[in-house]
């Protein structure tokens, strides 16, 4: 019979990830119609982003889909850095006696409940990986061009192997990624979501073509196909969902 002691020697690093990293906020607002777009933009353009910024909060990224879904909605990606779990309420009250963010989100904070903008939102909190701690902004931002993010959720079977998915990452994947052309724009266990347990990042191109390309360096890199095969990570990863993004024109990634 396994005792505490024997269990606690037996975790995974991963267990033990750097509480003081930086958290992330990513929240996906779903079902919108794309010519409500404007209306979003000038909320998070006009009010939200400002806002944030004055609260010492930088780098906000605002993205959509690439492509439209099925039914010809698309999503809207926020994603908020945060210095530490307890900011993410401080700011909800900072915004809601902020006049000037007030004044300047009327219209949406106001918006005819018979005509909302999106049909559900969902969010999580992320813990930035200790090999990954600060949020990238991509060189393409800085130099005015057009880019393309990429974000991926690691959903894994149990909780156990979604930290050991997490260390595979601090052991030795990342490496691999920027070796390959793969940057990523931040990396972070999920703490609160609804596909738990899972890992989301975030990683940006020039374009699809550039990322097919690097993807392909990457499954045949010889390292990876050491660390893949390594007993202990089988089965890390029970369900992968990649979503193409690209920014709005105000979004500061």
């Amino acid at each position: 019979m396994l005792t505490l002691g024997v269990l606690l020697v037996d975790l995974p690093i991963a267990f033990s990830q750097t509480t003081t990293n930086p958290y992330f906020s990513l929240t996906e607002y779903q079902g919108i119609d794309p010519t409500r777009l404007p209306d979003f933009d000038s909320y998070f353009e006009k009010a939200l982003i400002p806002s944030l910024n004055q609260q010492g909060i930088e780098n906000v990224g605002v993205l959509t889909r690439a492509k439209p879904n099925e039914d010809g909605t698309t999503s809207l990606f926020l994603l908020i850095p945060l210095t530490n779990p307890s900011q993410l309420p401080a700011v909800i009250e900072k915004l809601s006696k902020d006049s000037g963010f007030l004044s300047n989100a009327k219209d949406y904070l106001e918006i005819d409940y018979k005509k909302p903008m999106y049909t559900r939102a969902r969010s999580e909190l992320l813990l930035a990986f200790d090999c990954f701690p600060k949020l990238h902004v991509p060189e393409q931002k800085t130099a005015g061009k057009d880019r393309l993010f990429e974000l991926r959720v690691y959903e894994s079977p149990t909780e156990l192997l979604g930290y050991l998915k997490v260390e595979m990452f601090n052991n030795g994947e990342l490496p691999i990624f920027t070796a390959c052309g793969i940057q990523p724009v931040f990396m972070g266990q999920a703490l609160v979501g609804d596909k738990l347990p899972n890992l989301t990042y975030m990683t940006v191109y020039d374009n699809a073509e550039q990322r097919d390309k690097c993807w392909e360096k990457f499954k045949q890199h010889p390292d990876w196909q050491v660390l893949k095969d390594e007993t202990k990570y089988e089965g890390t990863v029970s369900k992968i969902h990649k979503t193409d993004l690209v920014p709005r024109p105000y979004s500061q990634l």
